[in-house]
């Protein structure tokens, strides 16, 4: 099996550099890369030429239009039987290949996706961010969980999809705003066999600050209203969630100014909520520092989604604003 590697990048050199860095130590040989060089103004043409002998790699530049087009145009450029996708911003186990080559032979799917998680080396805001996307009192663990909730959709961050998906689908129709998630879902409507590869796991740095994190996750919120525009039976109860969550966030604050008779009930609720965060953190962690910017990343992370999906809910969907 022939892996091809198609990686977006915008403004990004620093980070592609580390990720070919682990792509040199893959145990599978079978492989090419290709960097689609989106429209950066700083771009990694001078980081990937340093990469010509150790790697089959190659270097494209097209004008900006986002990372779902992106990918389009490495799909068009690709050799291999199998296409997969990485962000800029994660690092690769050296058996990742071997691994998905291993399951996909035994398993026969036509997409698949991967969990992502962090490594020693990242910072504790890093891991904080990281233990809060995948933590069971935020996500519900449905991000590379086998007992995810309903249908698995396979993230961009870590997906594959055989040359035939591309072909039959024509790949992504949107290019932002939950992109991935929509293609996962008219993968799985065309009948093709998706599933998760629990192994495969990328170490995914994400945002390296809260503010950064608040701003992505605000526009993962706005991504599935985008994503019920399409596919309305999509849209699930545990969506709600993080805006409910929001909501009994700002109600409790109002409550301790006016000392409503519900306090101390909101304060009772939100603390279970905190300490639960807190030790499972640091059950995981092993860190109390780690344990504590847990707590903080948990609340932006379901503060911000919820509000971007208040937002676009209510442009989108009750006002009908294109």
């Amino acid at each position: 099996m022939f892996f091809s590697i198609i990686i977006p990048l915008y403004n990004r050199p620093q980070e592609i550099n580390e990720l070919l860095e682990t792509l040199t130590k893959q145990t599978y040989l079978q492989f090419e890369v290709l960097i689609i060089e989106d429209g950066s103004k700083d771009d990694a043409k001078t980081v990937v030429e340093s990469y010509h002998n150790r790697l089959d790699i190659s270097y494209y530049v097209k004008p900006n239009e986002g990372q779902g087009f992106a990918r389009n145009y490495g799909f068009t450029k690709a050799k291999g039987d199998y296409f997969i996708i990485f962000d800029s911003d994660c690092l690769i186990p050296p058996d990742y290949l071997e691994t998905v080559k291993n399951y996909l032979y035994t398993h026969k799917l036509d997409c698949y996706g991967g969990p992502d998680g962090a490594t020693k080396s990242f910072t504790p805001i890093q891991k904080a961010i990281s233990y809060s996307m995948t933590s069971p009192f935020t996500t519900g663990g449905i991000r590379g969980n086998k007992k995810g909730i309903g249908q698995f959709h396979p993230r961009s961050f870590n997906m594959g999809l055989s040359r035939e998906v591309w072909e039959k689908t024509g790949g992504f129709i949107i290019t932002r705003l939950g992109e991935d998630i929509e293609y996962s879902i008219r993968i799985h409507k065309m009948g093709f066999k998706i599933g998760l590869i629990p192994d495969a796991i990328v170490f995914h740095k994400r945002r390296t600050s809260f503010t950064q994190f608040f701003k992505q996750l605000h526009f993962f919120g706005r991504a599935r209203i985008n994503i019920y525009k399409f596919f309305p039976g999509e849209l699930k109860l545990v969506h709600f969630f993080p805006a409910a969550f929001t909501l009994f966030l700002l109600f409790t604050v109002i409550s301790n100014l006016i000392h409503n008779p519900l306090t101390q009930l909101c304060n009772i609720l939100l603390l279970v909520f905190i300490l639960l965060i807190f030790f499972h953190a640091l059950f995981k962690n092993k860190s109390v520092k780690i344990a504590f910017l847990s707590i903080i990343a948990a609340l932006i992370q379901l503060t911000a989604y919820g509000l971007g999906f208040l937002e676009d809910l209510w442009k989108r969907v009750i006002l009908k604003r294109s």
